[in-house]
């Protein structure tokens, strides 16, 4: 992966004895990554991406018993005209019914698909850039998450000078390691930021069209709130990057590299030690380096992971089916419960990062689910808004 001489190493970032100490004193929400014990991660766990891949695959691609009624319809798209020129940037996304959820074996928290129901909005075309962000800092003076220096109430135990601003940033190994141990390639490095994506010697030059990234869900809300806004639903994400196509795996189709070329930016290679750069990027790449969809939307799938609105719950569909109707414009629960950390409050983010890859992580899949608590920033996690038609 993208990789420049800020790699954490020595005082710049939080050593495993912190790790023990952090875990020991029960401290998670966003800072949960550290407080991870340094040993292989459940192998259920899905916190950072499916780690059952070749038990998926094994098993099949589809589990058709864990679909609900009343959906083999083809969605239905209101095919009226938006009402009024587009906000600069942003693509109308009409209104319309469709299957949501995903068959595919290793998702067990997309089932049942359910049939659902949204109202038009307008949509960012692409991700939110870095360039974006800076105009929002520069008229604000807002200051994010990852860049405050941890309370020291929220970590007892832990030595005030380990109490550091930083956020998580892909470290790719040396070598092949076990894929259910996720701590071989994540580190907590001081002083990354959205300004130093890898770390303090890393910045934005020749990135300013690029994700913002080590965005909380707080600072996409903040950024939202200036630029007159909101984070997308779940479902009205779901349906933007569908694109009006019926239940197809990829926004584009059923066939990855569709065409014999690449669609979206994800990894391939040996996952995570060795990317190969074949679709062009080692990390993240300008928005709109792939072709828009059918409703005009570009990285819905690939380059960085996007906030959405809705608690993340991973029975939330099942509820939907039970109720046998048209969920129309649903909001997701109101309470959040990942059976993976049961102590961690999360929110769902949908479209994959340039991480995606079938080793590992396939949930670049407009169907797929991805969650994170909202206090956590990644270097592979943005956002994009959404604008109501009133």
């Amino acid at each position: 992966m993208y990789q420049t001489d800020e790699t954490p190493h020595g005082n710049g970032w939080i050593v495993l004895p912190v790790l023990a100490v952090l875990f020991a004193a029960g401290a998670f929400g966003g800072w949960r990554y550290l407080a991870l014990k340094a040993t292989p991660a459940p192998e259920n766990d899905s916190a950072f991406c499916d780690m059952n891949m070749s038990k998926a695959k094994s098993m099949g691609t589809t589990h058709e018993e864990n679909i609900s009624a009343n959906v083999g319809s083809p969605p239905v798209i209101d095919q009226s005209p938006a009402p009024g020129p587009a906000p600069d940037g942003m693509a109308w996304i009409p209104p319309g019914e469709f299957s949501m959820g995903t068959q595919e074996a290793m998702f067990e928290d997309t089932r049942p698909i359910h049939r659902v129901a949204v109202d038009a909005f307008w949509m960012d075309k692409t991700e939110v850039t870095n360039e974006q962000f800076s105009k929002f800092v520069q008229a604000t003076g807002y200051v994010t998450v990852a860049e405050k220096k941890p309370r020291a109430e929220d970590f007892p135990g832990v030595p005030p000078e380990k109490l550091v601003p930083g956020s998580i940033v892909f470290t790719p190994p040396d070598a092949a390691v076990p894929l259910n141990d996720y701590m071989q390639w994540w580190s907590y490095v001081e002083g990354a930021n959205w300004r130093h994506p890898e770390g303090p010697r890393s910045d934005l030059k020749g990135r300013e069209k690029h994700p913002v990234v080590h965005i909380a869900w707080e600072d996409a809300n903040a950024y939202a709130k200036w630029a007159g806004g909101r984070l997308p639903t779940e479902a009205e994400f779901e349906w933007a990057a569908r694109g009006g196509l019926d239940r197809k795996k990829y926004p584009w189709g059923d066939e990855f590299n569709e065409g014999n070329k690449f669609h979206a930016n994800t990894f391939q290679g040996h996952f995570p030690n060795k990317n190969t750069d074949e679709d062009g990027f080692l990390a993240t790449a300008p928005v709109g380096s792939f072709e828009a969809n059918s409703f005009g939307l570009f990285d819905v799938a690939g380059n960085v992971w996007e906030w959405c609105s809705d608690w993340y719950r991973s029975d939330y569909y099942q509820t939907l089916a039970v109720q046998g109707q048209l969920a129309k414009n649903p909001a997701g629960p109101s309470d959040s419960f990942d059976p993976n950390e049961p102590g961690v409050p999360k929110r769902v983010t949908k479209g994959g990062s340039f991480l995606c890859t079938d080793q590992y992580c396939s949930r670049y899949m407009p169907g797929g689910r991805g969650k994170e608590a909202p206090d956590t920033g990644t270097n592979h996690l943005g956002f994009r808004l959404v604008r109501d038609t009133k």
